[in-house]
Formats: C-alpha cells, sequence, structure tokens
C-alpha cells in the first residue's frame, strides 16, 4: 500500500539487487536453495554465522528425511557459498578461532551469514515457490476491523496516547497493504480461472456457487461499510493529524532513520490509507476501484457460466469439437490424408506471405516439401506485414553548424601549431634539444617527403630534400648518422646527416 521507493533507485543499485537472484539461473540451482535453507534453519536456532560444516551437517540431516537433498563435497559446498557471497546473498568472514591445529590456522576458515537483502531475496524466493493459488481471498471482516482500528485512534489521538496512536497506525496500515495484496491476487488468480476454462470446466462449475457468494457478499459488506469509513477517517483528521503522525514519529523505534525521515514515511502511509476511502478531486477512492472490479468480475463469472452452461446443453464445446477432429485424423487411411485433414482444420496452408527464394535456387530441388528443404531466412518486415523490405528514401542529411565550427577551430589550431614548430626547427634545428609532440610531428613529415624524393646513383643513396610550411629539410650521406631527441624517445638516422633551414623562394621569371 504504501511506496516504497523503489521507483527511486538508480539502475546500477537496481542490477546490484537483481544480482541477488544469480543462483536462481545457475545449472544446480536446486543445490544453492537447499543451501539456503540450511542456512535459514541455523538462523533459526540462531546460530546466525555459520561454517561450510556445519550448512554440510544440516544438509545430511534434511537428506534423511528427504532423498532429494543434495550433499556437495565439501570443495563443492565451499565453492557455492563463496559464489552466494560474490551475489550479495551471504557475507563471509575469516574465524582463525575455528581452527583446530596449524595446518587448519594456516588454511581460510570463513564463515558466511545472511546479508539484509540477501535474506529478502531468498524469502522472495521460498514465498514464490510456496505459493498457492487456493489460498487467496477478498476479506470482507476487516472492514470491521478498519472501523474499530480508526475510532480507537481518534480516542487515542484526543487524550494524547502517544503509544496507543503509534499501535493504531500501525495496525491500520498493515490491514490496508494486506487488504491491497489479497484484492490483487485474487482478480489475477480469477483472471486465470476464466482463461483456462475451456480446459477445466469441471472445476469451473464445482466452485462457481462459492466464488459468486464469496464476491457478493464482499461488495455488499464495502457497501455497507464504505461511508463508516469514510467518517471515520474525517474524524481522526478532526483531532489533529499533524500531532497523530508526530506522535507516531516519536513511539517508532526504527533506529536507522531520523526523526524527520519516520514523520515523513507516516505521511506517505496516512495519504495512502485516506486515499482507500476518502476522495479527492473528483478522483474515485482505492475502495470504489475495487468495488468496481469486483461487480465487473461476477458480471463475468455469470456470463461465463451462462456460455458453459449453453454449451453443454448444446453438448458441443471447444474440447468436443478437438476430440471429433481427432478421431477422424486416427481413421484416416494414410498419413497424407491425415495431413490433408489437419491442413485443413487449422488453414495452415494459407500462409503464403512468407515464402521466400533460397540463395542458390539450383540447390534445391522444386519438387522437395516444404518440411524437407532447407530454412531460408525472413526478414522481420515480411514477417510482420507480408511486404517484402525495402532501403526507403534516404535521410537528409544534417547539417551540425556547431560541430563544423568545432572542427574548423581544430583544424585551424592545429595548422598553427605546425607553422610555429616549422619555424623553431628552421631557427634552432633538431641537434641540442629535445622536440616535442609538434616539432616531432613536423620533422617526420618533412623526413618523409625527402625520403620520397631521394635517389640512388651507383648504389648509393644521394642527397635527398623536402619542405612543408615554410621549412626546408636537407639527407645528406653521412658514416656518423644523427641522433634526435623527442619527448617519446630517441629517433635515430643512420647513414644520413640532418639538416634543417628556412625555405627561400627564387625570384619569379
Amino acid at each position: 500500500m504504501v511506496e516504497r521507493g523503489a521507483h527511486d533507485l538508480d539502475p546500477l543499485t537496481v542490477g546490484d539487487r537483481f544480482r541477488l537472484f544469480n543462483f536462481t539461473r545457475r545449472d544446480d540451482h536446486v543445490t544453492y536453495l537447499w543451501i539456503l535453507r540450511a542456512m535459514d534453519r541455523l538462523r533459526e536456532v540462531h546460530q546466525v554465522q555459520a561454517g561450510a560444516e556445519d550448512v554440510a551437517a544440516v544438509l545430511r540431516e534434511l537428506s534423511l528425511a528427504r532423498e532429494d537433498v543434495p550433499v556437495p563435497d565439501p570443495a563443492g559446498l565451499r565453492d557455492r557459498l563463496d559464489n552466494l557471497c560474490d551475489d550479495g546473498l551471504v557475507h563471509r568472514f575469516d574465524d582463525a578461532s575455528r581452527a583446530g591445529d596449524l595446518a587448519s590456522y594456516r588454511n581460510r576458515q570463513s564463515v558466511y551469514q545472511f546479508s539484509e537483502l540477501g535474506y529478502r531475496a531468498y524469502r522472495s524466493v521460498e514465498n514464490l515457490l510456496g505459493a498457492r493459488t487456493e489460498d487467496v481471498n477478498l476479506s470482507r471482516l476487516v472492514f470491521s476491523d478498519v472501523l474499530e482500528d480508526l475510532r480507537a485512534l481518534a480516542r487515542a489521538n484526543r487524550t494524547g496516547q502517544a503509544e496507543q496512536v503509534y499501535r493504531r497506525l500501525s495496525r491500520l496500515d498493515a490491514a490496508m497493504e494486506d487488504m491491497g495484496r489479497r484484492s490483487a491476487q485474487f482478480h489475477v488468480t480469477l483472471g486465470e480461472i476464466l482463461r483456462s476454462t475451456d480446459a477445466s470446466p469441471d472445476t469451473f462449475l464445482r466452485h462457481k456457487n462459492a466464488l459468486l457468494v464469496h464476491m457478493t457478499e464482499f461488495v455488499a459488506e464495502l457497501d455497507r461499510y464504505q461511508p463508516r469509513l469514510e467518517r471515520a477517517v474525517l474524524e481522526v483528521e478532526e483531532t489533529g493529524i499533524a500531532t497523530a503522525l508526530a506522535r507516531a514519529a516519536d513511539a517508532d523505534e526504527r533506529l536507522f532513520m531520523d526523526r524527520a525521515e519516520r514523520l515523513e514515511d507516516w505521511r506517505r502511509r496516512w495519504a495512502a490509507l485516506r486515499g482507500w476511502f476518502v476522495a479527492e478531486g473528483g478522483a474515485p477512492t482505492r475502495a470504489a476501484q475495487l468495488h468496481d472490479a469486483t461487480r465487473s468480475a461476477v458480471s463475468g463469472v455469470i456470463a461465463l457460466l451462462r456460455q458453459i452452461t449453453e454449451s453443454r446443453r448444446g453438448g458441443v464445446n471447444r474440447t468436443t469439437q478437438l476430440r471429433h477432429l481427432a478421431a477422424w485424423v486416427f481413421r484416416t487411411p494414410d498419413d497424407a490424408s491425415a495431413h490433408a485433414l489437419m491442413g485443413a482444420a487449422f488453414n495452415t496452408r494459407s500462409a503464403r506471405h512468407l515464402g521466400a527464394a533460397h540463395d542458390d535456387e539450383e540447390d534445391v530441388s522444386p519438387g522437395t516439401t516444404w518440411w524437407d528443404a532447407p530454412g531460408v531466412e525472413v526478414s522481420v518486415t515480411l514477417f510482420r506485414s507480408g511486404r517484402a523490405p525495402a532501403a526507403g528514401a534516404p535521410r537528409p542529411v544534417r547539417h551540425d553548424r556547431g560541430a563544423r565550427a568545432e572542427i574548423r577551430r581544430r583544424q585551424a589550431a592545429g595548422r598553427s601549431a605546425d607553422r610555429q614548430a616549422a619555424a623553431r626547427l628552421a631557427q634552432e634545428g633538431a641537434a641540442g634539444r629535445v622536440l616535442d609532440d609538434s616539432d616531432t610531428r613536423v620533422l617526420l613529415r618533412l623526413l618523409t617527403r625527402a625520403l620520397e624524393s631521394r635517389a640512388v646513383v651507383a648504389g648509393r643513396i644521394s642527397s635527398a630534400t623536402g619542405t612543408d610550411e615554410g621549412t626546408l629539410v636537407r639527407l645528406h650521406p653521412s658514416d656518423t648518422g644523427t641522433t634526435v631527441r623527442t619527448t617519446r624517445g630517441t629517433l635515430h638516422l643512420p647513414g644520413v646527416r640532418l639538416e634543417l633551414a628556412p625555405r627561400t623562394r627564387g625570384p619569379r621569371p
């Protein structure tokens, strides 16, 4: 009934909490479940922390009563406990006091304990496995208890009994949360019953009277108590709801929440409780919504009962039709006749829009049946609409002026840096100093152009030149070679001497 803040969690927190259920997706999930059950049994006898040998002892004890209880070996049990620790279901602690000798002390002696969220994840799985649809019901007796608690709350707030105010508000919150959960489960289960009547009409007919009586009595009780409950809520607010909530927050013993958080939590709880019985802004109350849903369900059950009764009176329904079809198929003389009869009954030969040619048509004989022919890839468009996919019109080019301006700015900055680096190389040369990234980039570009223009004469490389950004580089044959130091390492040029100078333009002819 109360919003618990699950919608406010960030995606990382949601992912961490979903990780608590990783054990349900493992191949040996049943073994993990029994390990958690063994730890839960130890927790029930107030043994909060348990070692692998303690869990193994409980599993052996459970295996005496049930044959399906797995008892893994010690190494496998410890590995599974470590996996549960990695998932966040349990915490692991090292306990040196459990070592009886030096060898055991040198080995890791770990004990395990349920984490708070891990225990809740385990209990949610157990509740799901133990859920029974037979337990659902609409509790019509809760309205008298809610009315009594509201009147007692008004008296306690009027007389200043803070602890009694807290008790009554807690009971009201639990009762309304339970009623909301029961009503949701009941209508979900009712929908399942109505959906499965074709397969089990006898079950529905056997419980139809009890179902109709149960829903009709609930609607009548809700109609009788609705105005009383609305007046009782307003009477509580007349005694000072702010004072009542403040007293409940003061008497609340939740240690890990300060008073402001407890007060805000009780305000949300009261707003949710008030929304059940008091309408605001023309919106229907939750009780009115439940009333309408239950009345609609009664009408649906009656209509379905009429449909089943008429089909049974005529002796023809879906079950009898399928049985007659199965008998006809069984009595056919050969398989071809049986396939033809089933194809006509279920219209399996009319799905022509899924037809597609094989990539290599000569590889598949035209006489090959659909069942024996290799499959072909079918596009989603062809599968959903029956139309072959098309490329469609090209999308318009996006003119992102900001991105283009940024690219031009970066290009201009890069060219400016290269010109400055080329000027430094022409003036200071490359020897006797450490070149930065800009100088190194320009020098490598000059070397590339010079090496591309080199020529080999009589088996030896002659001089080579290259220009870039107003700087001229010459490579002369040399036995000593050249070494250039940069911020990213040392560049060795064996067999050539490097010469840098400004490029001069000759006179135009």
